[in-house]
C-alpha cells in the first residue's frame, strides 16, 4: 500500500468523523443557545424568526472555539476503529512507520489549519456581530455601526458617535446628536469621557455643547454634566470590536495605536498571538491523538478512548483561556503564554509516541 493510497484513505475517514463531530457538537452548542435565548422571547421585536438568526449567526464562533477539539475527537475515533479492527496492524505490517503516519497526519492536518485560520479571521468575527446586533435591534431597538469614523448608534431620538472605546462602561471621543419631535438637530454636546455610573447614568467629562435655537447656535463649556440614556454597557458590548473578534492585522495595528499612546497593549498582544498560534493547535490534536493507535485494543475500547479525547479538549480549552489572563496578571511576553497551552500538548504527544516505542 503506498502513502498516496493510505493518505487518501485516511484524509476520508478524518475528514467524515471530524465533520460528523463537529456537526453534532454545533446541533448541541444550537439547542443551549436556543434554550438560553426563551427568556427574551416576545421582549420587543424579538420572536422566533430573530432568535433563529440569532442561533444560526452564532455557529461560526462555536465552530471557530471548537475546531481543535472535534479535531482531536475525530481522529481519536478513527485511529480507535482502525486499531480496534486491526487495519492500522495490517497498515504497520506494510511500512507504516510513525513517523511516516505523523507525516500523513500533517498533510491531512493543514485542511485544519487552514480552515481554521479562515473562519477565526473573517467568518466567525463577521457573523457573531451580526448576531449580536440582529438581537439588540429586536430587543432594544438600538441601532449601531462601525465606521471609519467610530461606531455610530441610536437612541430613541438621539445618533451617538464614539471614536474610541476599550470597553463598554468608558467611551473615548463622544458626540451626542439630539433631535427634536420634527427630526430636527436641537443640541449637540462633545464630551472627552463619559462612564458609565449606572441606573442610565453616563458622567460625561470636558464638555461642549451647542444649543441651536430660533436665535442662534449657543455655546456653552462645562468640566462636567450627566447624559441619561437607555443605553447600557451590556447593549454597547455587541457594537464594541473586542480582541476575539478583530483580525490578526487589525490586532496588531490597534496595539500599535495603543502604544503610540502610552496605553497598555498586553490584552491585544495576546489576542493576536492566540490568533496566530491557534489554527495550529489542530495539527497538536492530531500529533496527541496518533499514540493511541499504538495501543492495543484490548487495553481499551474505541468508546473510552474518545471519552479521553473529550477530556483532553476540554482541558486544551481551559488552559488556553487560563494562560491567557494569568499572563496578563503576571506581565509573561504575549507570544510565549499564547503558545504555550500547544507547547505543552505537543510535549504530552512526544512523551506518549515514546512510551509507545519502547513498549
Amino acid at each position: 500500500m503506498t502513502s498516496g493510497v493510505l493518505q487518501r484513505y485516511l484524509a476520508r475517514q478524518i475528514y467524515a468523523a471530524v465533520g460528523f463531530t463537529l456537526f453534532g457538537f454545533l446541533c448541541l452548542f444550537a439547542f443551549f443557545d436556543l434554550v438560553g435565548e426563551l427568556g427574551d422571547l416576545g421582549r420587543g421585536d424579538y420572536r422566533l424568526p430573530q432568535m433563529a438568526s440569532f442561533v444560526l449567526f452564532s455557529a461560526p464562533a462555536h465552530a471557530y472555539e471548537l475546531l481543535p477539539v472535534v479535531v482531536l475527537i475525530g481522529v481519536l475515533y478513527v485511529i480507535a476503529q482502525l486499531a480496534n479492527t486491526s487495519e492500522f496492524t495490517v497498515m504497520r505490517g506494510a511500512g507504516l512507520s510513525p513517523r511516516i503516519a505523523a507525516g500523513i497526519l500533517l498533510k491531512i492536518g493543514i485542511v485544519f489549519v487552514l480552515a481554521t485560520f479562515a473562519i477565526g479571521e473573517w467568518g466567525a468575527p463577521l457573523a457573531e456581530r451580526t448576531a449580536q446586533k440582529l438581537r439588540m435591534r429586536a430587543l432594544h431597538g438600538l441601532i449601531g455601526v462601525d465606521l471609519r469614523t467610530g461606531l455610530w448608534f441610536k437612541d430613541e431620538r438621539a445618533f451617538i458617535n464614539v471614536r474610541e472605546a476599550q470597553q463598554a462602561s468608558v467611551l473615548h471621543g463622544m458626540r451626542i446628536y439630539e433631535f427634536d419631535s420634527e427630526q430636527r438637530l436641537f443640541q449637540l454636546s462633545a464630551a472627552e469621557q463619559a462612564e458609565y455610573r449606572g441606573d442610565g447614568l453616563w458622567a460625561l467629562s470636558d464638555v461642549v455643547q451647542t444649543r441651536f435655537t430660533s436665535q442662534g447656535p449657543r455655546r456653552a463649556k462645562h468640566t462636567r454634566a450627566e447624559w441619561r440614556s437607555s443605553v447600557t454597557p451590556e447593549m454597547l458590548e455587541v457594537l464594541i470590536v473586542v480582541p476575539d473578534q478583530m483580525s490578526i492585522w487589525g490586532l496588531y495595528q490597534y496595539a500599535g495605536h495603543l502604544a503610540a499612546n502610552r496605553q497598555e497593549t498586553g490584552r491585544y498582544e495576546i489576542a493576536m498571538w492566540k490568533k496566530v498560534f491557534y489554527p495550529f493547535a489542530t495539527l497538536v490534536m492530531m500529533a496527541l491523538a496518533l499514540p493511541f493507535a499504538y495501543v492495543h485494543a484490548r487495553s481499551g475500547m474505541v468508546g473510552l478512548k474518545v471519552f479521553v479525547g473529550i477530556m483532553l479538549g476540554i482541558l486544551f480549552h481551559m488552559l488556553n483561556g487560563l494562560f491567557a489572563h494569568v499572563a496578563l496578571l503576571r506581565d509573561w511576553p504575549p507570544a510565549a503564554a499564547a503558545a504555550l497551552p500547544s507547547a505543552l500538548f505537543l510535549g504530552g504527544a512526544a512523551g506518549m509516541m515514546w512510551w509507545v516505542n519502547r513498549r
